[in-house]
Order: C-alpha cells, then structure tokens, then sequence
C-alpha cells in the first residue's frame, strides 16, 4: 500500500469539532451561573447529575472533581479496614491503584485477558481472607465482564466496583455503568479527552445504591450533612458548576459522537484486515464498545511509532508500563514477568486516532501511514 501524503498532521484526539457544536449552549450557560454566582454547587450540577444518571440506566450520580477522587471516595464509602485489599488489573492508568492506596487499602494485581481486560480467571487465586473489594476496569471503551467477576467470587462478602472512566455510554448485554451483575457502583473521569469530557477535571460516582450516594455526598462536602456541621472527616472534591454546563451541553450529543467513533472503528477494522502486522483490537462478546481509544498491537512498537509521527499520525500508546512495574508501586513485590500478558501488550499497544468528526479521509491516511511504517 503506498502512503498519500496528509494535508497537515492528524491528531490523536481533535476536540474542536465537538466544541463548536456546543458553543452557544456552554456560553448561555456559563452567562447564567456568572449572573448568578452559583459557582459551587449550583443547579447545573444537581441538573447534570440527574441526567447523568438517568442516562446510564438509573440510580444516582453524584458529582466529584476528578476521576481519581470518584475511586477513591467510592472506595471510603464501603467502610473496609485500613489495609485491606483491592483486586485490579495490572494494565491500567495508574490512577486506579493510586486510589486504592489513597483510600488506605492495599492493590492486589491480576494479569489482562486478550480483551485487555480484567481476568476473572485468575481473580478467585488473588482472594485471600483480606480482600475488601475488587475494582473492574472498563478500558478502551469497553466493559469488564462483571458477571465473570461474581462469579469468581463465589458468594464471597466482596464489593465489585468499576472503574468506568473510559465507558461513558458503554453497555454489557445491555447494561449501562453500574448496573452489571454484583456492581456496587463506578467512578468515572470527564478529563477533557474522554467520551465525554469537561473543559477541565472532573469525575462522578454512579450507583444504584441510595445509601452508598450519600455517603459519597458527604465525603466530597467535607463530612458535612448541613453547613458547618461536619460528622465525619471528609474532602473538598466537588463538580464545578461551570463544568457542570459543560457536561450537561455535551451529554445530550454524547450518543450520536458514540455512534461516529463506531463508524470510525468499523472503518479501521475493515482497511487494516489486509494489512500484515497489525494486529485488531477484540471487542467481549455481549460489550457495545464506545471506541474511546483504537488500540492496534504492532511488533516494534515505538520505531512503529516514530514512523507514524513522521508521516504526521500523531498516535499514543495507552498505556507503556504496567502498573506492577512503575517505581510508585515498587513496595507492592511484584516483578517483571509477573503479569505477562499484560507486559506483552504494554510493549506492542498502540492508539490511533479517533475522535467524532474524523474523515474517512483521514482513516484511510492514518492506514496507509500504519502499512508503511510497519513493511
């Protein structure tokens, strides 16, 4: 295949075209929380969390300022013991063991299946006695199986959370965030790049359980029920009002961006079937991807990478260095060879662009940039 030349580099992720659709309502918006000055939590926040939740399926959002802090605080909100353990997989952002430590618990990793996902598998040979819960990661787009996961866990008294920060829209036979078998609840992210993403951090947990919701309420207000009575030790993680306009404006174009980066996936799938080397993401039987990220493997990875970058593809990797291997969590024991699968993929994984509003033009470019880089 020969390489066309690109009328100017292709980006990863191209956030503009989804900005422009939502100008005049993010601009509204934020005249009216500016008039009003209900910059902390305004109506948009509670308004946002109502949509947010009806559009996962049901139950209750509740609006934090970050992924990381959504982990974490659904994690405080099982109650578990200072230093009991939390099941994940080792190929995730590192924010998701991070919270785990932050929350006072100690990470338990288990190796990826071919999905990139979780192994339910090997889960039941990490429980041990100590085990307060387990934490599935919904990665690339995609969900964990949750109903392999109970599974696994045998009627064991263990919570399922998700770590749905890259699913926003997402289902599993189905089933939208927090809704699967045995799911105590999820935390997401709206970082700018996600599915959907603020103009700056933000995150939520969404549950089913009312009691579990109210908890985190009041974790994320500073322990406080009514103002300046404060009956447990809490945090300052609140939605800002002004991403909350943001969310709210994207969330109503969130399904038909969804449906172009399905285009874009099925585009990729059938222009790379040909191409030698270049190994096709999976999708789990029963999941309806949302394509938050294309993740090919390639041999050679970061030469392929290069090559890429040179012809004007700028690509990722998502993500390089599991997270047994990264010195943060060296005191974990773990080492090189421990997880294979996933040290195997950390080596080949690599994200192509994808965004709503990509051109055919430009998959088709990003192809035969990929063809060339990899003959």
């Amino acid at each position: 295949m020969t390489a066309r030349a690109l009328a100017g580099p292709i980006p990863l992720v191209d956030l503009s075209l989804q900005h422009e659709q939502v100008r005049d309502e993010i601009e509204e918006g934020f005249a009216r929380v500016i008039a009003t000055s209900a910059f902390i939590d305004g109506p948009d926040v509670e308004a946002f969390e109502r949509e947010f939740a009806a559009y996962c399926g049901g139950g209750a959002c509740v609006g934090v300022a970050n992924g990381t802090d959504a982990l974490e605080l659904l994690l405080r909100s099982e109650g578990l013991d200072d230093g009991s353990e939390v099941v994940l997989p080792a190929n995730t952002f590192v924010a998701t063991a991070e919270a785990v430590v932050r929350a006072g618990l100690r990470p338990v990793l288990v190796d990826c299946d071919e999905y990139h996902l979780l192994d339910a598998a090997q889960l039941r040979g990490a429980l041990t006695p100590r085990t307060g819960a387990v934490v599935a990661v919904h990665l690339y787009g995609q969900q964990a199986d949750l109903a392999a996961v109970s599974a696994a866990l045998a009627g064991r008294p263990v919570a399922v959370f998700e770590d749905a920060a890259q699913a926003h829209g997402s289902l599993r036979c189905g089933q939208g965030i927090a809704h699967g078998p045995g799911s105590s609840g999820a935390a997401t992210s709206f970082y700018p790049g996600k599915n959907l993403g603020a103009f700056g951090d933000g995150g939520a947990v969404v549950t089913t359980d009312g009691a579990r919701a109210e908890r985190v309420r009041l974790l994320r207000n500073h322990g406080s029920p009514s103002k300046y009575v404060h009956t447990v030790l809490g945090f300052n993680s609140r939605l800002d009002t002004l991403q909350a306009v943001v969310l709210r404006a994207k969330l109503r174009h969130l399904a038909a961006w969804n449906d172009e980066r399905r285009r874009t996936a099925r585009l990729y799938d059938e222009l790379l079937a040909g191409v030698d080397g270049v190994e096709l993401p999976r999708t789990l039987p029963g999941n309806d991807h949302v394509w938050h990220l294309y993740v090919v493997q390639v041999d050679d990875r970061d030469a392929v990478l290069e090559e890429l970058g040179r012809r004007g593809v700028r690509a990722g990797v998502h993500y390089p260095t599991p997270v047994h291997l990264q010195p943060a969590f060296a005191s974990l024991g773990y080492r090189r060879g421990d997880f294979p699968v996933s040290e195997r993929a950390a080596g080949r994984i690599l994200s192509l662009p994808m965004y709503p509003g990509m051109t055919e033009e430009q998959v088709r470019a990003v192809v035969d940039a990929l063809a060339a880089a990899t003959t």
